[in-house]
């Protein structure tokens, strides 16, 4: 069991690396709630609030959803429960966090 959290670790360690070290910047104003989700809906608001592409990936890092979201909401019922990386792009900025759905 020591060795699946000690891959998550790395795993988010790597995602946030990965995140830092783009060109592109980071979403501004951007706002993801309710963390962990309960109700299969998360809600995803930005300053800009345009267009966003959603790409969800688990811990192993294999992208389970692929969305494009006009508003701020982003239905998540299909998902079992888990921990997640959510990573969010907007125009020519992305944000990346960790999602966790009960």
């Amino acid at each position: 069991m020591k060795h699946f959290y000690l891959i998550i670790f790395f795993f988010f360690v790597s995602f946030s690396y990965a995140q830092s070290g783009g060109s592109k910047g980071n979403i501004e104003g951007f706002k993801l709630y309710p963390n962990p989700v309960s109700n299969g809906k998360v809600y995803i608001s930005t300053f800009e609030n345009s267009a966003k592409k959603i790409l969800v990936f688990d811990v192993f890092g294999t992208q389970v959803l692929e969305t494009t979201i006009l508003g701020t909401e982003l239905n998540l019922s299909n998902l079992d429960v888990g921990v997640y990386v959510l990573r969010v792009y907007e125009k020519d900025k992305v944000a990346t966090r960790k999602l966790i759905i009960k």
